[in-house]
């Protein structure tokens, strides 16, 4: 027994030494908790005592023997300072007690240690003044248990349990050496693990009261997987128990009944680990027994977070509100429902909940309920106190629903988007002004991420529209300038209808606006691939652009200084472009004005095309407030995009444009090209020309 009560007081000094420093760290500095501390770190000290004084180490007897009423000392001072703290002005007699004990206590030890003559036996003496201070404990936690409010009792009642159990323990012990006039080892060697046994139970007080001053924060999951073991544990050992049962007295059959009790025993367990509701119901459980709060709302709160933060689409976003509110509140699943943006509301997403095709208006009971508000609907409570939700009357399909349980609204700012309906939970859940209080500030971080999502979604749709419009406007500008060249042929058609020239340059013309309409047809169905861009050659397109508009007044003049100047481009999309370049000069151009093209080659790697007007030129102002914005236009038929577009497509060939103009005067327009392409200039063009209409 000598190495059983060693290693059992060590264990207990290790484990009231981790616990005072543990409650050394968390102390706060003020409140009961230095006393506690103090009481805590004496009862470590003891231990360390006992131990030594097992080992035959000099000196420890006396130490023991000081430090056991030491001990008693710090814990009944602590008892008595929280009876004076709860009725301290009308109750002086605890400590008056509590010091006649520790001082009968204390004289008689000395007594001991130092060996002095006594009339009475100071080891019986002893003896007796421990059985006194064990009754008197008991006293004082009656009166502190009985002293407390109802409200406070919930915080206290651990360290209560854990005072009372000590005392009986030293009754016990001392009672039974009392009566045969020695102390059982036996039972005196397990003391020190009895005593700290307790600590857990004061350490539950200790961070359910306030007054204390001690911050002591455990991890829930800490608990719930240790409550978790130590419940598999002993789990284990009943079922071992039962085993050794059977084999002993099942006869022939006993070695064949012990494994199929130990296998049936471990499938048991298995599926009580896997369960959801098992698990729900257990930390369920801890959480209304161990903790001051149900949530440890910064776990909490990170979680759900987190949950929201890793969806996918939509649906994914929905599926993982329901889940994260549903799991605030060990709910199975259920289904959401958000405005369809014409006032009504339609189930956008479900968890563990059947299709539904039920769609609750906004001008409904429940939703102007919910609006207004802003309650988590009941739906069990509301059948046993309907009263408590004013005159709402829920519509029929959620009274039917199977196991509906909770609404909670989903409101961004002041606006109700949608709710959720959450069906009955794994495991009996109390909804108090915690719970209620989660679920509102949960519902706001959900709805705030469902109405980003659908913000995002509305500009990704105006996005579409918007390449659409754009899309259109670029189709309609080529087909007024294909409608213009056929007005001003049927208009020359008058006088030169007889002219072989003329004829075959209409055929021409025709056969040009029917290929170039054909194409942007084609371009527009999608039923032919758009050209990539290829090598093009600058002085054949200028003359091509030139011979397209011969029959136009002023006759535009080309000039190529640097022949066989090439640039990768879409050779049509870059004929467009510039082509209509050259055709706002001519309209900015009288009949007797001059409109030049210029090719020329700037170094190496770059080209210009420079077109040159006699026009009416365009003011500063104009030129850098809206020339290259699109829709800004200063004539009257046209739509304000082509030198946008213009601009737009050099910059993506990795050019640019630059304009010089004066009123009255006229315009310069300088188109810088690149003779060689660009590394990304295929995937710049191939982007493009996905979405280019």
């Amino acid at each position: 027994m000598t190495s059983v009560a060693v290693w059992g007081y060590a264990l207990a000094a290790a484990a009231f030494g981790l616990f005072g420093v543990y409650l050394a760290a968390a102390w706060r500095g003020q409140g009961a908790g230095g006393r506690l501390l103090l009481a805590v770190g004496v009862s470590a000290l003891w231990c360390v005592a006992n131990a030594a004084m097992i080992s035959g180490l000099a000196f420890a007897g006396a130490a023991a023997v000081l430090l056991a009423v030491a001990r008693d000392a710090a814990w009944l001072a602590f008892v008595v300072g929280l009876i004076h703290q709860i009725d301290g002005s009308r109750r002086a007699w605890p400590a008056r007690v509590a010091i006649a004990v520790i001082a009968l206590r204390l004289l008689t030890a000395l007594m001991t240690v130092l060996d002095l003559s006594w009339p009475i036996d100071p080891q019986r003496a002893l003896i007796f003044l421990h059985l006194v201070a064990a009754v008197y404990a008991l006293v004082l936690v009656e009166q502190l248990y009985r002293l407390l409010p109802s409200a406070s009792r919930w915080g206290l009642k651990p360290f209560c349990l854990a005072m009372a159990a000590s005392a009986v323990f030293d009754l016990y012990l001392y009672a039974d050496a009392f009566l045969f006039g020695a102390i059982d080892r036996d039972i005196w060697s397990i003391r020190g693990l009895a005593h700290a046994l307790v600590l857990p139970l004061i350490a539950i007080s200790a961070s359910r009261v306030p007054g204390w001053a001690i911050r002591l924060s455990v991890s829930r999951e800490m608990v719930f997987h240790s409550t978790a073991l130590a419940a598999s544990g002993l789990y284990l050992l009943l079922v071992a128990a039962a085993g050794y049962y059977v084999r002993y007295f099942g006869g022939d059959w006993g070695r064949a009944l012990q494994v199929t009790l130990f296998f049936a025993a471990l499938l048991l367990l298995g599926v009580v680990a896997v369960s959801g509701t098992q698990r729900a119901r257990l930390r369920v459980w801890l959480n209304k027994h161990l903790f001051p709060y149900r949530y440890d709302y910064r776990i909490e709160w990170l979680k759900f977070t987190r949950a929201l933060s890793t969806h996918g689409d939509h649906q994914d976003l929905g599926q993982t509100t329901i889940r994260a509110l549903a799991d605030l509140v060990e709910s199975s699943g259920g289904g959401l429902w958000l405005d369809d943006g014409q006032g009504r509301f339609v189930m956008r997403a479900r968890l563990n909940m059947g299709e539904s095709s039920i769609e609750e208006s906004a001008d409904g009971p429940l939703c102007r309920f919910l609006a207004d508000e802003g309650w988590v609907f009941n739906l069990e409570e509301y059948r046993m106190r309907p009263k408590t939700y004013g005159e709402l009357t829920p519509p029929r399909w959620l009274s039917e629903l199977d196991d509906g349980w909770l609404v909670v609204p989903l409101t961004a700012g002041e606006t109700l988007i949608g709710f959720v309906v959450l069906l009955a939970p794994r495991t009996p859940v109390d909804i108090n002004w915690e719970v209620l209080d989660l679920l509102k500030s949960a519902q706001r971080q959900a709805a705030s991420y469902l109405a980003r999502m659908q913000a995002a979604e509305a500009l990704i749709e105006a996005r579409k529209f918007d390449a659409f419009n754009r899309m259109s406007a670029f189709v309609v500008h080529d087909l007024k300038n294909l409608v213009a060249q056929m007005s001003l042929m049927l208009k020359n058609a008058e006088r030169h209808k007889d002219n072989p020239e003329f004829q075959a340059d209409m055929l021409e013309t025709v056969a040009h606006v029917e290929q170039k309409m054909r194409d942007l047809m084609q371009q527009l169905q999608k039923k032919t691939a758009i050209e990539r861009d290829r090598q093009v050659d600058l002085g054949q397109l200028l003359e091509r652009i030139r011979k397209q508009r011969a029959h136009l007044q002023p006759a535009v003049s080309v000039r190529v200084e640097a022949p066989a100047i090439q640039v990768r481009a879409n050779a049509e999309r870059l004929e467009r472009v510039v082509g209509h370049i050259v055709q706002n000069a001519l309209d900015a151009t009288g009949d007797d004005g001059m409109v030049t093209a210029c090719l020329r080659r700037l170094d190496e790697t770059q080209a210009l095309i420079e077109v040159r007007d006699t026009g009416c030129g365009m003011s500063p102002e104009f030129m850098r407030d809206q020339l290259f914005r699109p829709f800004q236009t200063t004539k009257a038929s046209g739509m304000g995009i082509g030198v946008f577009e213009a601009r737009q497509y050099v910059r993506e060939l990795g050019g640019d444009i630059r304009v010089e103009s004066t009123p009255g005067v006229g315009t310069t327009m300088q188109l810088t090209l690149p003779t060689q392409p660009r590394p990304d200039a295929d995937a710049v063009a191939l982007a493009h020309s996905d979405s280019e209409p």
